[in-house]
């Protein structure tokens, strides 16, 4: 049979993509409409707002359209108590509240440090706060949440009781919080424990403070200070100079502590010695040619060990003491006043990133994951630089699935409290109030946007986007505490603009998605002596979401009443308060998400961390 020589291998004939047509050298695109600004207050003066993006969503048109506002007064319950200690001045209090043209008083029942103002089963009332400017007193017989119910009543104010959720105790307090007293419900903190020693292995340690630039508590436990003026040794301390590589140059005594700036070069630091052990180990161990290194081992303290980290005294979320304990209080206030509404400020909350590792929170974690746990190295580590003490976050294979546990956690704990009031009183209203930098949330646990939000964060995935709780809640609050009141405003200072009013109220009204309302919340004391630019806030707050919260009456409120009394001359009602509202704002999103209506992207605006906290 003949054979056919092999054909050699073709590649196949690769077409080329034709070109699109070749565009001209100019196109002319039209420019974005102007959308003339909705001022809330035409009375008041104007204000170059961005309505495009202001304007966004049904729940501020349905809002605008029916003239629905709330205008919420906050009273903190430590700052005011000698304006609510007796019937005269919650009186003249609440008739002035409402000449002002305020819907609604958010009464703060329940302090930081976890004493109450009404008689409770649950806690012990308060009945002094004792300030170094001024001393308030609280009779014992006297309840002002009593009164305030009936005055509130009598003349159709909305009245919302507040608890400081996991908070209860307070730092300046010391001993006097009920979390105190049951340290129990104390949240545990996950804490690098640091030791130096020499850099020979086997060299003896001695215990290091772990915040630099604190003097700690425990005497006996060494402290760094990168901040030479922050030292103010005690007069028998023994201070060791080291470099940046961490070598001891000189072992001083406090009194030559004046000394010592020159002595410390760039990168370096001091290790102060206060007790005798401490003072010894540095004297035998740390003489001046040593190099000290760290050990870092994982530690874990209950908060009220560390009470220079935070003012409040915050409790375990996962603990089914703290969680049942605050069912009873909403019970306890739900039966006995005739209150309109239940909230819970920012200690609805984690203490932080490092809160809460305790062993309920492990085991529910590990039951949530369905595994064992490498607690806490799966879900993060920390790395500490020496002597420095710069601390960093290194995540572990857990990381993203414990920031979604944690919110799921406070989450699950709104839906308690939901049922609990709605099968008490299904007329009574719940919200939160939070601050309004969003980004800081995944680090204590409290996801209070919508749990369909898509922005540009790496924390929102699929998981963690549905622990968001504002489609469960009546009314969200948010903290735009600024000094700025529009966009345009921060531009021409000079600051970001996202460091307004504006942005936080437009931000806010985005991340809530129409699952519920959102009331912009302004500082009073950022405007002392300012009252048009609170005139301005105003617009801002009520142009960006459905309502605004004033915090608070004890910040020189005397010289603003009359600025909301002209701004609030036109009655209105919250839109929580407005019958059927907030169903039809759900039915509508509903039937919009049914038809994949699309939705406007997020602005996402350089904030500033801890605004409104």
């Amino acid at each position: 049979m003949p054979t056919h020589p092999r054909q050699p291998t073709r590649s196949p004939e690769i077409k080329p993509t034709p070109l699109p047509p070749t565009a001209p050298e100019s196109i002319l695109v039209p420019p974005p409409p102007i959308v003339p600004p909705y001022l809330p207050f035409p009375h008041l003066p104007t204000l170059a707002l961005d309505e495009a993006n202001n304007g966004i969503g049904i729940a501020q048109r349905l809002s605008r359209e029916r003239n629905l506002q709330a205008r919420i007064l906050w009273v903190d319950g430590t700052a005011n108590i000698d304006k609510v200690n007796s019937v005269e001045k919650i009186n003249a209090l609440v008739r002035q509240v409402k000449s002002a043209g305020f819907t609604t008083i958010v009464f703060d029942a329940k302090p930081i440090i976890g004493q109450t103002l009404y008689p409770s089963q649950y806690a012990p009332k308060l009945t002094e706060w004792v300030r170094p400017w001024k001393t308030q007193t609280l009779p014992l017989e006297f309840d002002p949440l009593q009164e305030m119910a009936t005055q509130t009543k009598a003349l159709g104010i909305e009245l919302i009781v507040n608890l400081n959720a996991f908070s209860e105790g307070h730092r300046e307090f010391p001993g006097q919080g009920p979390g105190d007293k049951n340290p129990e419900w104390q949240t545990i903190l996950y804490v690098p424990s640091l030791k130096v020693r020499p850099e020979a292995e086997g060299s003896p340690t001695y215990p290091l403070h772990d915040q630099p630039n604190v003097r700690p508590t425990a005497s006996d436990c060494l402290a760094l200070f990168t901040e030479i003026t922050r030292i103010k040794p005690p007069a028998d301390a023994l201070l060791a100079v080291l470099d940046a590589e961490g070598k001891v140059i000189a072992l001083v005594t406090a009194p030559a502590v004046g000394t010592l700036i020159a002595k410390v070069p760039t990168g370096g630091a001091i290790l102060l010695a206060q007790s005798i052990a401490a003072k010894q180990y540095l004297q035998t161990y740390a003489l001046p040619g040593t190099r000290l290194v760290l050990e870092n081992t994982p530690a874990f303290v209950p908060l009220g060990e560390r009470p220079e980290r935070q003012v409040p005294l915050m409790t375990n979320p996962h603990s089914p003491a703290v969680r049942e304990r605050l069912l009873k209080m909403i019970t306890e206030i739900l039966t006995h006043y005739p209150v309109d509404g239940i909230a819970f400020d920012d200690r609805l909350r984690y203490a932080s990133l490092n809160a809460d590792f305790s062993p309920e929170a492990r085991a529910q974690f590990e039951a949530y994951v369905g595994k064992s746990v490498r607690f806490p190295d799966d879900i993060f580590r920390y790395e500490v630089t020496f002597p420095t003490l710069e601390q960093r976050v290194i995540p572990g294979i857990l990381y993203d699935a414990w920031l979604t546990f944690r919110a799921l956690t406070l989450r699950n704990f709104v839906a308690e409290v939901m049922r609990t009031v709605r099968r008490l009183r299904a007329d009574v209203a719940v919200g939160t109030y939070v601050g309004s930098w969003y980004p800081d949330y995944p680090d204590i646990g409290a996801n209070w946007g919508a749990n369909d939000l898509s922005a540009g964060f790496r924390f929102l995935n699929d998981s963690y986007r549905q622990t968001g709780w504002a489609g469960m809640v009546d009314f969200v609050i948010t903290g735009c505490y600024y000094n700025y009141a529009s966009l345009a405003e921060a531009a021409e200072a000079g600051v970001s603009i996202g460091l307004s009013v504006e942005a936080a109220g437009q931000f806010s009204n985005r991340a809530v998605n129409d699952q519920t309302v959102v009331y912009a919340g302004i500082q009073l004391d950022r405007f002392k002596g300012k009252p048009e630019m609170v005139k301005r806030v105003l617009q801002a707050a009520g142009a960006t979401t459905q309502g605004i919260m004033v915090f608070d009456l004890s910040h020189d409120m005397e010289m603003f009443w009359s600025v909301f009394a002209e701004a609030f001359q036109k009655p209105t009602l919250p839109p929580h308060r407005s019958p059927g509202f907030l169903s039809e704002l759900r039915a509508l999103r509903a039937a919009d998400k049914a038809v994949g209506k699309p939705e406007p992207p997020v602005i996402l605006y350089r904030g500033a961390s801890g605004t409104g906290f």
